[in-house]
């Protein structure tokens, strides 16, 4: 009898569990401590964090949760290749994830954009479950699970998945064709509700493919609601954000009072979210817990070695993809000088652009910030620094007016209005306290135009910069004709708002100006021009210019060396 009393009386006892949870998010097919589209090592990677995972999983046996926040499946050419060159084999995204045996991950809106094929695949691929809560059919039953439950050392753990509602902002509905996405807040309460009711969990994590910041694209869409729904939606003990590429870690009070561990690890595994949560247990209940999470930086740590031996083949096969010559440039380019003015790297995109469509008019933007393509042979790697994502290429119809409204809210992000010479052209921000300068906006949403002669005058508020001359074969520019614009597929679907806000044209009636669709993504025929041709010579069509020019030229020079020192 006495020993029965002494067994209960230490099941009774309380005990302590700790449980790491390591985040990772935006990816974007960094697996490998390589960058095969510049040819050189880079940070970050996978291939580090499985170092940091097999630390922590040896440190706490059975007790990590490692999950993923989304946008796995763009990026890098080894994704690329094995999304759409080789289809055979398993998708690398997928081996990658089951060898790391991640426990959740969130789909992001990269992965949607690669297309119902490949994500469909992936996700069957996936050994983890892929989660979006607010990812619907057509019926309102959901298309992917919405959370997972884990039970460690008796803690009940519940996972639900959000990703940002704003793709049909973004995206072409063929890539998300019977989907339907629901604002993350409400489908947050929603599922808290049922995962509290039905699951009765003692720790409750938001694995959210959105940003912290609040916005409402187009007035539409909570794009980055993970802070929001940390505040306003109570029983999230953690929120992981991704997304918007930022770092952050930091703990919200939510409308309840209550405590939440917001916390974003940017992107391409340079740093992960490292979080220890502790649990006091006592007579197999939860009766307190205990959370603090950080960002760790991933440079400390070394590439696994059995990892990169295992995914050896795969690496090799990439390397080869990518190291195919395709035509030769007779000059070095870079995406500097499209900052400041016309450029050769712009103006070949636009260039190709016009010859693939025959539009009157085209729109680009730099999508890689600091990129540059060597004189000389130009291989499949290039491509992905001359034209970074997976757009497709459309025409749209616009009224001369509409083009001009257009760039007017493009050139309004993009610069400052100078009201003396020593004021910056670009529009910036200082960083790292005042030390360096970032844009104020997203350089990818800086478009310019081609077919068309046009000034920018940057001592003119925004709405009132642009004065369009002609048309660049010299033929007269007219407000209120119809022109053929040749555009990607991200900006004809709403993204950058630059349609909706500048050209003022209803987000639902972007889809009634398209005139035609490209069957294989914008980079695909770009290279295929190149190889065509054979030598293309890169030139500044030299179509428009930011005035004054006794202002703006000594400006660009010293907003290009305080922005790209850092």
């Amino acid at each position: 009898m006495l020993s029965v009393l002494f067994i209960g009386a230490l099941s009774a006892q309380p005990k302590e569990i700790n449980i790491k949870l390591i985040h990772t998010s935006d990816i974007h097919g960094t697996f490998f401590p390589f960058d095969f589209i510049n040819n050189r090592p880079c940070k970050g990677s996978l291939a580090r964090v499985s170092s940091f995972v097999n630390e922590q999983r040896k440190k706490y046996p059975a007790h990590v949760l490692l999950l993923d926040g989304g946008d796995l499946l763009q990026g890098q050419p080894s994704v690329y290749y094995y999304n759409f060159v080789d289809t055979v084999s398993p998708n690398i995204c997928a081996e990658v994830m089951n060898y790391l045996q991640y426990d959740a991950i969130t789909v992001g809106n990269h992965d949607v954009e690669t297309g119902h094929a490949v994500y469909d695949r992936w996700i069957s691929q996936c050994k983890a479950p892929v989660l979006g809560a607010n990812v619907l059919k057509l019926d309102g039953s959901n298309y992917l699970k919405p959370y997972k439950i884990f039970v460690i050392d008796g803690v009940k753990i519940a996972v639900l998945g959000l990703i940002t509602p704003s793709i049909p902002a973004w995206l072409p509905k063929n890539l998300w064709e019977g989907l339907y996405f629901e604002d993350m807040e409400i489908s947050a309460k929603k599922w808290m509700k049922v995962i509290r009711e039905t699951e009765q969990p003692d720790v409750v994590i938001g694995l959210f493919h959105s940003g912290v910041e609040p916005y409402k694209l187009d007035g539409l869409y909570n794009e980055n609601a993970s802070a929001v729904i940390a505040k306003e939606v109570p029983g999230f003990d953690v929120v992981m954000a991704g997304h918007d590429h930022e770092r952050y870690c930091k703990k919200l009070r939510n409308v309840a009072g209550d405590s939440v561990l917001v916390i974003n690890p940017s992107k391409r595994g340079e740093v992960v979210s490292d979080i220890l949560l502790k649990v006091k247990m006592n007579d197999g209940k939860v009766v307190g817990k205990c959370i603090k999470g950080k960002l760790r930086n991933m440079k400390n740590y070394q590439p696994d070695e059995i990892y990169m031996q295992h995914f050896a083949p795969q690496v090799e096969t990439v390397k080869a993809f990518v190291s195919r010559p395709i035509g030769r440039f007779d000059r070095s380019i870079d995406v500097h000088n499209a900052y400041i003015g016309p450029s050769a790297f712009i103006d070949l995109i636009h260039s190709l652009q016009l010859d693939l469509t025959g539009a009157d008019v085209s729109f680009t933007a730099p999508l890689s910030y600091n990129a540059h393509i060597e004189k000389g042979t130009v291989y499949v790697r290039d491509m992905f620094n001359l034209y970074e994502f997976e757009n497709k290429l459309y025409v749209m119809e616009l009224t001369g007016a509409e083009i001009k409204g257009y760039l007017e809210e493009s050139y309004a992000i993009w610069t400052n209005q100078m009201k003396s010479p020593q004021d910056h052209l670009l529009l910036l921000k200082p960083i790292n306290e005042g030390k360096n300068y970032d844009f104020v906006n997203y350089s990818f949403n800086f478009d310019s135009a081609a077919g068309i002669n046009y000034t920018v005058d940057v001592t003119k508020p925004a709405g009132k910069k642009i004065h369009i001359v002609r048309m660049s074969n010299g033929k007269p520019f007219d407000l209120r004709k119809r022109y053929k614009v040749a555009i990607n597929s991200y900006r004809a679907n709403g993204g950058g708002e630059l349609l909706t806000k500048g050209a003022g044209i209803p987000h639902d009636s972007l889809k009634s100006r398209i005139l035609t669709t490209s069957a294989m993504d914008l980079r695909h025929y770009l290279m295929k021009q190149i190889e065509s041709k054979g030598t293309i010579s890169p030139r500044s069509l030299n179509e428009w210019k930011f005035i004054p020019v006794a202002w703006t030229k000594p400006a660009a020079k010293r907003d290009l060396q305080l922005f790209f020192q850092k």
